[in-house]
């Protein structure tokens, strides 16, 4: 049976949806959230790509470990809310290698997990014309090829061979010299190139120096003003962006575990939720998974500020960690942007009626349909049954199709001009009560 999370019904196959996505259609359906992007400095793994990672993916080949070793913390920690994680690794590094007789092993990726990799070459038990050359990572065997030579061998998923001739047996040859390296601000800009033309809802940036955060915050502006792509970025302490855009995270949190991430490092998991939140939820007292406190903590007037600051906090409450508020750093309000900008939920409104919008007029109506009153009103129709279901999920509210949504010729004979007005719903979040005793 099929399976997968849903908030519209707009899935094609039955079962219970935890993880499937369905394919496009023309039927006003909201598009599907939970994409995130992470740029990281790993120690395995294909260098320089896109990796896709989902939810509950066993990655110990992909990546080099499993999804509980501590190297990927911050995999896992985006992945806790997020169904597909697009991971990009920074680092090339330098590949483990070790020569055994006549034989070289290279690690297939650069990095220090190379290093857990040993190779041991024995006579085949049955045929001693014949040798067994194992791969073993931390120990635990990987693979297994009975061979001739050297020239039989085939690569496998850890390990390239190179050289010629005859094996010679050997009861362990380890890996040495894998090295992580270092990146630059190009390979920043590098991810940045390679994201940019794929779909995605929000991008975590767990840096700390300035620059790249600056970078990343252009980039992100850049999408959302002028290729129309409402993406969203995650950083840790940046509210001087003041962007709907940008989320800033002030502050980390404490692990069952007792693991502590910094702020930095909760940006994963910060990106990973409001990656993951549909457009009918908020993150407004959501609780960090795994989490049972937080580090700095803050006096009340301190996330008063924090919030006035446009800064993601984290507080402490019945031993979790939550957001306090779920906002971005937009805090310069103006008759373009009031203060419902500043909230998330309500941006992942405006941001999904802006993509799904566009991904509709370009997929089923672009070249398609002729621009006559006939096909206007398929498009109005079209988008109308879109923010029905947008308003059956509570997501908007007060919407009429006749007063509300225009769709009509434009100046050229090809252009279409829609006028909506869209009234997106929040979250309760304060209460005002006034009690009277008599």
């Amino acid at each position: 049976m099929a399976g997968g999370t849903w908030t519209t019904q707009n899935k094609v196959r039955p079962g219970a949806y935890i993880n499937i996505k369905s394919a496009a259609q023309a039927l006003g359906a909201a598009g599907d959230r939970g994409i995130v992007s992470l740029p990281l400095i790993l120690s395995w793994g294909p260098a320089k790509q896109v990796i896709t990672v989902e939810a509950g993916e066993d990655v110990s080949v992909k990546l080099g470990y499993p999804i509980s070793d501590p190297s990927l913390l911050l995999v896992r920690e985006a992945l806790k809310r997020a169904k597909t994680l697009l991971l990009y690794r920074l680092n090339t590094g330098t590949k483990a290698s070790v020569v055994s007789g006549n034989l070289t092993a290279t690690a297939k990726y650069g990095g220090v997990r190379g290093n857990d990799l040993t190779v041991r070459i024995a006579v085949n038990v049955d045929n001693a014309t014949l040798f067994d050359v194992t791969t073993l990572l931390a120990g635990v065997e990987m693979d297994k090829q009975t061979v001739a030579n050297i020239g039989a061998l085939k690569a496998n998923e850890w390990v390239v061979w190179t050289g010629t001739g005859a094996l010679a047996a050997t009861a362990g040859a380890p890996l040495i010299g894998g090295a992580n390296g270092t990146v630059t601000a190009q390979e920043y800009l590098d991810y940045l190139s390679a994201i940019e033309v794929l779909e995605v809802n929000t991008i975590g940036l767990p840096a700390t120096d300035a620059a790249t955060k600056a970078v990343f915050v252009s980039f992100v502006k850049r999408l959302r003003e002028d290729e129309g792509k409402k993406i969203q970025v995650v950083v840790e302490n940046y509210p001087a962006a003041d962007y709907e855009g940008v989320i800033s995270v002030k502050n980390g949190v404490i692990l069952t575990d007792r693991t502590v991430l910094t702020a930095a490092q909760a940006v994963a998991w910060v990106a990973g939720a409001t990656a993951g939140a549909q457009m009918n939820q908020s993150l407004t007292y959501a609780a960090y998974d795994d989490a049972v406190d937080v580090t700095p903590k803050y006096t009340n007037s301190q996330i008063i500020a924090a919030l006035q600051a446009g800064e993601l906090v984290f507080t402490g409450s019945g031993g979790k960690a939550v957001v306090e508020q779920d906002i971005n750093t937009l805090h310069t309000f103006s008759p373009e942007k009031g203060k419902a900008f500043a909230k998330n939920r309500v941006l992942r409104v405006l941001d999904g009626i802006n993509n799904d919008f566009r991904q509709i007029f370009a997929d089923f109506y672009t070249g398609k349909i002729s621009n006559n009153a006939d096909g206007r009103n398929l498009l109005k129709n079209e988008y109308s049954t879109y923010l029905e279901t947008l308003q059956g999920i509570e997501a908007i509210q007060n919407f009429d199709a006749q007063k509300d949504l225009t769709v009509s010729e434009g100046a050229d004979l090809d252009a279409v001009v829609s006028e909506l007005y869209v009234q997106p719903v929040d979250s309760m979040e304060k209460l005002y009560l006034t009690i009277t005793v008599s």
